[in-house]
């Protein structure tokens, strides 16, 4: 998808915003989307022109769920049983990141969390399939470097670190020239 197509498929919103998303990779430009200049609701980020990973703002972003399950706005515990359970049970494949985000390999989504005026909560971040087997890793991974910056993935407690059934991500080498590949 291109920047228009993007806009076409974001009913009430209206570009707010261009910038440069990542400071490693300069053709990686961001594209802000929202209700005011004030309130951005979607972030989608291109390479050459095409969408390749797109971000939700907990609050005022749309709702995303997968399979009846919100991702947008839970509690990050909730939503993290619910994917171990997932995995567990062999309907998604699951895996933790460096910086200890679940995301979902072969579909894509990395679950982010979001400081809001309740506390912290879930905000997904959605990479195209091209680069969904690498979408937790933080360093070969194509989530833009300004998506990884905030607040981290709350530890479990009681343990003092992430429980041993956690499923540990994969690290592929591929560069960001990937990322212009087309789906």
């Amino acid at each position: 998808m291109r920047v228009a197509e993007v806009a076409a498929a974001l009913p009430g919103m209206t570009e707010t915003r261009r910038f440069q998303a990542d400071p490693s990779f300069h053709e990686v430009r961001g594209v802000e989307f929202g209700t005011g200049r004030a309130e951005p609701a979607v972030y989608a980020y291109f390479v050459d022109g095409r969408l390749f990973c797109v971000a939700v703002d907990a609050v005022r972003g749309p709702r995303v769920t997968l399979w009846g399950r919100e991702l947008t706005a839970c509690v990050p515990a909730d939503l993290g049983r619910f994917l171990l359970h997932a995995d567990g049970c062999g309907v998604l494949d699951v895996s933790y990141g460096p910086r200890g985000n679940p995301g979902v390999n072969g579909l894509g989504p990395v679950v982010r969390v979001q400081e809001v005026a309740r506390g912290v909560v879930t905000r997904p971040v959605m990479v195209g399939r091209a680069w969904a087997d690498r979408c937790t890793d933080d360093w070969e991974g194509a989530v833009p470097e300004c998506e990884w910056a905030g607040r981290p993935w709350p530890r479990p407690t009681g343990g003092g670190g992430a429980c041993p059934s956690v499923p540990t991500g994969r690290t592929l080498g591929r560069s960001v020239s990937d990322r212009s590949r087309t789906q």
